[in-house]
């Protein structure tokens, strides 16, 4: 199969659908890889790197989408690229349909196949192509926040750790997957005071075990959320509904009994965010204020860290990225049903129920796609 890689085009996302040693892997199994030149610059992968790898390196994302039987990427295609795909090209990339019906109709109206790496399943029921960027965003959620909450950063001065004499910072995760978790080791880390919300006891009573009493683990009513929330100087949004709209947890109403210059980032933005005063922010301009709230919602956190992020994708990613090389999509979805629950577009359809009923779009089963039942293109 020949798989191309394109240079992403998001504002400042800097990693890369492969790495060179990736690309090596691919090459060793005798596909072809086209690679856009500089594609893996932002991740310290020049040309250079890639060429010794086995790949061939094109002028333009034109010529890698143009020529690819396969494209693997990072983000979300932007509008260009979705109309650079073609009926019967395989995307393998991160998706995020559920807040975004205009990437939705681009891919659909494209005719492409889109797996996406979010909604990817495992036999434990996690996420194992989230996963990784989960660690990462909730381990940055700390660090982010704790730069807003300086006074430069629009913040109250609040130093999370506090110092002898000084309370140390009240940081609240709503949420207590992959990325709370992990904001939670950050957050204690740095000897702030952490409180990790959610509506599972079974995950709640892992927490407590995982942590050792070092943080405060409470059951997600309405009404623990809405205290937690207004006494916090630091709030992480961290919850997941798989291929869904993440739900409002903080309403506008909250906002204004939150303490003046607290800050709240919201992991979940990539899915709409949990916040309802959340709206998608870069890199180039990562926070905003709402009732003297300082907001960050960065929707491609872990591209500002992207060396460590490619690899660490790259490290969960490419079996499956073998799976469809070395067996077409198809049958690589037939005998793995957890890579099968990745398929959100097919020929105008959307595959994947929990996407279909956020977009309020007819859903189309992958096994119906897959068994052949349905081979037409659906209407435009």
């Amino acid at each position: 199969m020949l798989i191309g890689v394109p240079k992403e085009i998001k504002v400042h996302e800097y990693r890369v659908g492969l790495t060179p040693d990736a690309v090596r892997e691919l090459v060793h199994h005798g596909h072809a890889v086209l690679v856009e030149t500089g594609a893996g610059g932002g991740m310290g992968a020049d040309d250079a790197a890639y060429a010794a790898s086995g790949a061939r390196i094109a002028p333009d994302a034109a010529s890698v989408f143009a020529a690819a039987e396969m494209i693997v990427k990072v983000k979300e295609p932007q509008p260009v690229e979705c109309r650079m795909l073609r009926p019967g090209q395989l995307l393998f990339t991160y998706l995020h349909l559920a807040p975004d019906p205009a990437q939705a109709r681009l891919l659909m109206d494209s005719g492409c196949t889109a797996i996406a790496y979010e909604t990817v399943t495992d036999a434990h029921g996690g996420l194992p192509l989230l996963a990784p960027m989960s660690e990462v965003a909730g381990r940055m959620a700390i660090q982010v926040g704790a730069a807003a909450l300086q006074k430069s950063g629009g913040g109250r001065g609040v130093l999370l750790g506090g110092v002898p004499g000084v309370a140390a910072g009240d940081v609240v995760i709503l949420g207590g997957g992959t990325v709370g978790t992990h904001a939670a080791r950050m957050a204690v880390g740095l000897g702030a005071r952490v409180a990790i919300l959610d509506k599972s006891l079974p995950r709640l009573r892992q927490l407590d075990e995982l942590f050792g009493g070092r943080v405060s683990t409470q059951y997600a009513t309405l009404q623990a959320t809405e205290a937690a929330v207004t006494h916090a100087d630091l709030v992480v949004g961290a919850v997941l509904v798989p291929g869904a709209a993440a739900p409002k947890l903080v309403r506008r109403d909250h906002l204004a009994r939150m303490r003046p210059g607290s800050v709240v980032v919201d992991v979940a933005i990539d899915q709409g965010g949990c916040f309802e005063t959340s709206r998608p922010t870069t890199h180039e301009e990562p926070t905003y204020i709402v009732d003297g709230v300082v907001h960050y919602c960065v929707a491609n956190m872990p591209g500002a860290v992207a060396r460590t992020s490619t690899y660490a994708l790259n490290n969960a990613t490419l079996p499956f990225t073998l799976a469809l090389a070395n067996k077409g999509w198809q049958r690589a979805c037939a005998d793995d049903a957890h890579l099968r629950a990745g398929l959100n577009v097919h020929a105008g359809r959307i595959t994947h129920a929990a996407v279909a009923q956020a977009l309020g779009l007819p859903y189309t089963p992958a096994a119906d796609v897959m068994s052949g039942r349905i081979v037409e293109p659906a209407a435009a």
